[in-house]
This record gives structure tokens, sequence and C-alpha cells, in this order.
């Protein structure tokens, strides 16, 4: 059996470079690679495109690269809680392609299918199909997307095990599910990281020949990025 494990996450994003493409996983704040990314923010690595549901918040997640200018393009679907992505995308400091999340997920599937583009509705006369092909089935009309091409796919997950293999848990899966094998390199970065044999393979959510390294984190902090509760009575 080939390992995936590398030791740390130094390890894990050995090759990454300024200027490159790359994926991550997650949902709002749920599901990030923390890990990863708090590495990649330790480094002097600028000028990335990246691409994710969104750009986490002001101090956490991608909103660390953010905050340190590592990003010059942003492709997501939601600005959501984030100031800093806000002022940086409205003084033109940061290029932003914004997409509707349907197809930034299948945009991101097609790609770890191999699949090079597909038409959807979604986006059909508004700025979104500017300069695309367009072509009518069944009498509504479908713009092309083409699949993304990422050198990394960053991905996190619930259990791994050291041959790649990955569960995700709850909403933590996602965009993780999508964006694994989707890149060039796919780094996978788990609570748990568990020896060959140990998961159940009916419960596998993604086998492990989409991933190229894996490795345990050392910690997460799991914050919630909007926080409703009840009061009290």
């Amino acid at each position: 059996m080939i390992t995936k494990k590398v030791n740390n996450v130094q390890e894990a994003i050995k090759g990454i470079e300024s200027n490159m493409t790359i994926m991550f996983g997650g949902f709002g704040l749920c599901g990030i690679p923390e890990n990863t990314i708090a590495a990649l923010v330790a480094t002097s690595i600028s000028n990335l495109t990246c691409i994710s549901n969104n750009a986490g918040v002001d101090d956490f997640g991608l909103g660390l690269l953010l905050q340190k200018r590592q990003i010059k393009k942003m492709i997501s679907s939601y600005v959501g809680e984030n100031a800093e992505f806000e002022r940086q995308m409205l003084s033109g400091e940061l290029e932003v392609e914004l997409i509707p999340q349907g197809t930034l997920a299948e945009r991101s599937r097609a790609a770890q299918a191999g699949i090079p583009a597909f038409f959807t509705p979604a986006g059909f006369g508004t700025e979104v199909a500017a300069g695309k092909e367009v072509r009518e089935f069944n009498g509504k009309m479908h713009i092309m997307e083409e699949a993304f091409k990422a050198d990394f796919a960053i991905v996190k997950a619930w259990k791994g095990d050291e041959a790649g293999n990955l569960i995700f848990k709850g909403t933590a899966r996602n965009f993780n599910a999508c964006m694994a094998g989707a890149g060039k390199i796919t780094i996978a970065e788990v609570e748990e990281l568990v020896p060959v044999g140990t998961l159940d393979p009916n419960q596998i959510h993604i086998p492990g020949i989409m991933v190229q390294r894996i490795f345990q984190g050392e910690k997460f902090e799991k914050r919630i990025e909007q926080r409703t509760v009840r009061k009290k009575n």
C-alpha cells in the first residue's frame, strides 16, 4: 500500500509557490483547512488565485491571507462577513470573480472528474454569462462553464487513513468532497489520521486515489461565523 502521509504541514505545502491557483474546501468557517492556511500565512508566498466558497472572516481562515496581501484574485460565491475582502474588492486591490454557488461546486467536480466543461442555466442573462458560449437545451438557454484548473486543492476531513481515504463530517463536507482531486496535487489535513484498514470502506467519502498528501492537524479552533442563540426567559 502506498502511503500518502507526510510528517507535518510544512511538508504538505512543499511546492506551493507565488502566482499559483489554489482551491480551498469548506463552507464559511466550517471544514476549512485551518492548519494549512496558517502555514501559508507564515510564508512569503504572494499573488495567489484562490478558489473558495468565501474568504473566511477578517482574522481567521483565508481572511489572514487577505490581510497579508497574499491573494491577488478570489474566485468565490460569497463575500460574507469579511470586511477586508469587501474593502479590497471595492478599492480594486483585489480581483474578484463571483459565481453562482452551484456553478462553483460543479466546476470543482468537473475538474475532479476530468470533464473540461459543462452547460448550466445558472447565470444566463446576467454578467456571469459575458463572453461565454450559449446554447439552448429543451427550450432553455444555458451557458458553458469550464472546469477549474488549479495547481493545488487543499481540503479538510474529519478522519483519514495513510492511503488518503477521507471521511467528512456534517457541513464540513461542503466543497471539500468535490475539490478533492480537482487540483494537480491534493493536500488533505485531518483531525484524526489512522492506519490503512481502520476505516469502514462503506463510510469513505473520497478514495485515496484523489489525494497525494495527508497529515494530521495539530489543533482546530472550529470558529462559528454567526452564533445565534435564544434569549433567556
